[in-house]
């Protein structure tokens, strides 16, 4: 199972792209979970809850680095794009997961 964890400033803007990802999962036939965290509740639920792939919301794209040392670089982070994150479209948020993950193995 895939797992992808989305961190924004509040944990909220991102809940219906988390339900939008899903879908497009279900589509696709692929076994994930997906779920939107804070980004202050980061570090606590990575350790509760390793993921695969980690996908911050724009808002938060200043802490990108920061966030790359606390998951100590073991997964692939990456700022979700800002014109699919307003359009909430989780089909190609979930293509650039799948896509971060790929890159990570080569």
């Amino acid at each position: 199972m895939l797992k992808i964890m989305l961190a924004c400033s509040a944990g909220m803007s991102t809940s219906l792209l988390v339900t939008r990802m899903q879908k497009a999962a279900e589509a696709r036939g692929l076994e994930c979970k997906i779920w939107a965290v804070s980004e202050s509740q980061l570090t606590t639920e990575y350790a509760n809850e390793p993921c695969d792939v980690l996908l911050i919301g724009p808002q938060v794209r200043f802490r990108l680095n920061g966030i790359k040392e606390q998951v100590k670089n073991a997964i692939p982070v990456d700022v979700i794009d800002m014109r699919l994150y307003g359009m909430m479209d989780g089909e190609k948020v979930l293509d650039q997961a799948l896509k971060m993950l790929d890159d990570w193995k080569k």
